[in-house]
């Protein structure tokens, strides 16, 4: 699916959200770097490396940024920028990862928690596999679609969603099934404070989100 979009997967993420995507990133970004030291730091699911460039222009020295993705026409994408050259784009699946456990200082991911999210069991496996990879001490901050706590939010943010994406991304992607999926899973996800349980679950032991946009997203900090 996301290899049919790779060429203009960030246009259509710009448009949709009215560039609130790009000002969530550099949220998330900033976090993470502010909550992890140099060391070993991994975008998963890193699509066309945005998250990634984000952390190597804040990484201190010595730092060594990897981006993760399953699609190899996003990480073309990613690696044709000029600014990524210093970093390590690897072609992985989430489920299979290529780090030793307990080595990794930082790990963040955005806007992909719903497509691991096949059901509950199998999220938090995979969120274990990420806790496993990082040291003592070491965070996962991620960024994700969320649930409105107000009902009447909810149901415009809903609302927003059945109207535009869908129509909007197949119009700029020339692409239906990606955008179709999404207005699909973006109403069903969990609510920040079920994510937030989900991550315990999987073995992390502190866990806080900080609401965007009225509940609309939702950014995770998880230490293990």
């Amino acid at each position: 699916m996301f290899a049919r979009v790779p060429e203009t997967y960030e246009r259509v993420n710009h448009i949709m959200t009215l560039g609130l995507d790009i000002l969530w990133r550099h949220r998330l970004a900033r976090l993470a770097a502010t909550r992890a030291y140099n060391g070993q730091w991994v975008d998963m699911c890193t699509g066309t490396g945005e998250i990634a460039l984000y952390l190597q222009q804040l990484a201190p020295p010595g730092t060594q940024v990897w981006g993760v993705d399953f699609t190899p026409g996003m990480l073309n994408v990613a690696r044709r920028k000029p600014a990524a050259a210093t970093i390590n784009f690897i072609t992985a699946d989430i489920k299979s990862l290529p780090f030793i456990d307990a080595s990794l200082d930082l790990i963040t991911m955005s806007f992909a928690t719903r497509n691991i999210n096949f059901n509950r069991e199998t999220l938090v496996r995979s969120f274990a596999g990420y806790c496993r990879a990082l040291k003592p001490g070491g965070h996962f901050v991620n960024l994700e679609t969320s649930r409105p706590a107000n009902s009447f939010i909810r149901w415009c943010n809903d609302f927003y969603i059945k109207l535009l994406v869908r129509s909007t991304g197949k119009w700029i992607s020339g692409s239906e099934s990606p955008y179709s999926y999404l207005s699909r899973t973006i109403p069903s996800f969990y609510t920040p404070e079920e994510l937030s349980n989900i991550l315990l679950e999987a073995g992390f032991s502190q866990v806080s989100f900080k609401r965007q946009l009225l509940g609309a997203a939702a950014i995770h900090v998880a230490v293990k």
